[in-house]
């Protein structure tokens, strides 16, 4: 008697070609993985590279740091050079203007004259502006007010400037000492 389970037809010429098919497993389906081991190897080198490359970025912003810190300490130590360089020749005429052993007064006053008209080139050429507020309305971020006088002006204005102020680029360097007007009563 024939089992049923076992029989099984095939077309005739392909007796091999079947015995191959279920003898031989297909390498296709096979799963080609690395091990755990080759992908943990792999994952401690990417780890090492990125600890690396962040040990050289925080280094290189240290480096910048350290840098821009020492920038600005220069700026501030060497911040008046233009203007001192500016200065000296001021002091060299003052120099020169004592040590001619005979003077007259004219000579004398157009040498400061002189001298004065350097030392206004050299403020001017680092932004220091004078403030002479003779005439105009008080104002107490650049005035100090060192007394109220009676006066024909309105109130509140700067009748007598007893010093001038300076400003460095619109900032106050000094205030300017006025005397301002009262208001009338």
């Amino acid at each position: 008697m024939s089992n049923p389970e076992h029989t099984q037809e095939l077309p005739l010429g392909n007796e091999a070609t079947a015995e191959a098919a279920v003898e031989t497993p297909t390498t296709d389906n096979v799963d080609t993985l690395p091990s755990i081991e080759e992908q943990f190897r792999q994952l401690e080198l990417k780890a090492a590279e990125h600890y690396d490359a962040w040990l050289r970025a925080k280094a290189e912003g240290e480096n910048i740091r350290r840098r821009a810190q020492e920038d600005i300490s220069k700026a501030h130590k060497f911040a008046v050079e233009k203007f001192a360089g500016e200065l000296l020749a001021v002091k060299d005429s003052l120099e020169a203007a004592l040590a001619v052993p005979e003077q007259t007064v004219d000579s004398f006053k157009s040498g400061v004259e002189l001298t004065l008209k350097q030392l206004v080139a050299a403020f001017e050429k680092n932004a220091l502006n004078e403030v002479n507020p003779a005439g105009e309305k008080f104002d107490p971020h650049k005035h100090q007010a060192i007394g109220m006088v009676d006066s024909e002006q309105d109130a509140n204005t700067v009748v007598t400037v007893l010093q001038k102020g300076y400003l460095i680029a619109e900032r106050v360097l000094r205030p300017a000492l006025v005397m301002v007007a009262k208001p009338k009563s």
